[in-house]
């Protein structure tokens, strides 16, 4: 099971008090500052929670797994997280 965005606004607006408006806006802020230092190949660490860092995949050459013929695989950034040790701590 999962937790939709609707579901995280609904449980910041409980538990901070604050209006759905007011807890939606505070999300998407927060992903936003996120997304923009990531963008810029900055890591985001938050203490206790997890780092978010870029990593960079060079041009390789792989096998197309249907036919086995060579084929280029272009170079990509991704996305990683690492847990916190709290956040790890509380996942059992």
């Amino acid at each position: 099971m999962s937790t939709s965005r609707a579901q995280l606004i609904d449980a910041m607006a409980k538990e901070a008090n604050l209006s759905k408006a007011k807890a939606k806006q505070a999300i998407d802020l927060t992903l936003w500052a996120i997304s923009e230092a990531l963008a810029k190949g900055e890591d985001v660490t938050l203490i206790g929670f997890g780092t978010f860092k870029v990593t960079e995949f060079a041009a390789r050459t792989g096998r197309n797994p249907q036919t086995g013929k060579a084929m280029q695989i272009a170079a990509k950034k991704v996305v990683k997280f690492k847990p916190g040790s709290a956040l790890s701590g509380q996942v059992k």
